[in-house]
């Protein structure tokens, strides 16, 4: 994903939510200013294989969810999947997050020399640096929605489950999975709803960049369709 096939969406999603570019490019480059360039060779193994994508919700516990988990080749966990994955005994290969609920895990991992994805948003500088300077530099992997800069890379997606999906792309994934999803959520506000919609048709827009179909989004294609989600962005690639 080159920034700028990425770079409508992200008008999109900044009208959309209200959101501030200044602010997310001073996120940006305060955690560009706390880490060095990473190396994705650390996450080679993501190449050709068949990577899990395991979200937040409720249901990644459940056996089935789990097992999705654990036959993949390599696993992406976005935010708090990681630390259900690690209690029911799945080891990941790396989290993405925006440091919103877990920093500590991100810390652990990086010094367990599992690579962290970590997100620097308009609203989440104080994370940033709180968490950042703790963390082994070269197992974080630095990363923004606004333009790339330094250290800092934007591979596409906004929440951290669909970050993960994009990264995994980005580094060759020949086939994602998904466990932990739930894209309908009565318990969650109006603001987490509109994110999970997001997420659901920045997902869409992947899957038919990759031609391929991702059983997540299956039963929920025509309402995306009906909205022209990405109708004239998804023909093309850049890989």
């Amino acid at each position: 994903m080159n920034f700028a096939e990425w770079e409508s969406v992200y008008v999109d999603i900044l009208e959309d939510f209200g959101y501030d570019r200044v602010a997310d490019e001073r996120a940006r480059d305060v955690l560009g200013s706390l880490t060095g360039p990473f190396d994705t060779d650390r996450l080679s193994m993501a190449r050709g294989a068949t990577v899990a994508i395991a979200g937040g919700a409720p249901s990644l516990e459940e056996t089935g969810q789990l097992e999705r988990v654990r036959c993949a080749d390599v696993v992406f966990a976005a935010s708090t999947a990681a630390d259900v994955l690690e209690t029911n005994g799945v080891g990941v290969d790396c989290m993405v997050t925006d440091l919103d609920k877990n920093p500590v895990t991100v810390r652990l991992l990086t010094e367990r020399s599992v690579p962290a994805a970590v997100h620097a948003h308009g609203d989440n500088i104080p994370a940033v640096r709180r968490t950042v300077p703790d963390c082994v530099d070269e197992f974080v992997l630095p990363t923004t929605q606004a333009s790339p800069n330094g250290p800092v890379r934007n591979f596409g997606g906004f929440t951290d489950g669909d970050r993960a999906a994009f990264l995994a792309d980005s580094l060759g994934a020949d086939r994602l999975v998904f466990a932990g999803w739930e894209f309908d959520d009565p318990t969650v506000d109006q603001l987490k709803a509109n994110k999970l919609a997001w997420a659901e048709r920045l997902l869409y827009w992947l899957e038919r960049r990759r031609e391929e179909r991702f059983d997540v989004l299956d039963g929920r294609r025509d309402a995306i369709e009906s909205i022209g989600a990405f109708e004239t962005r998804s023909s093309d690639r850049d890989h």
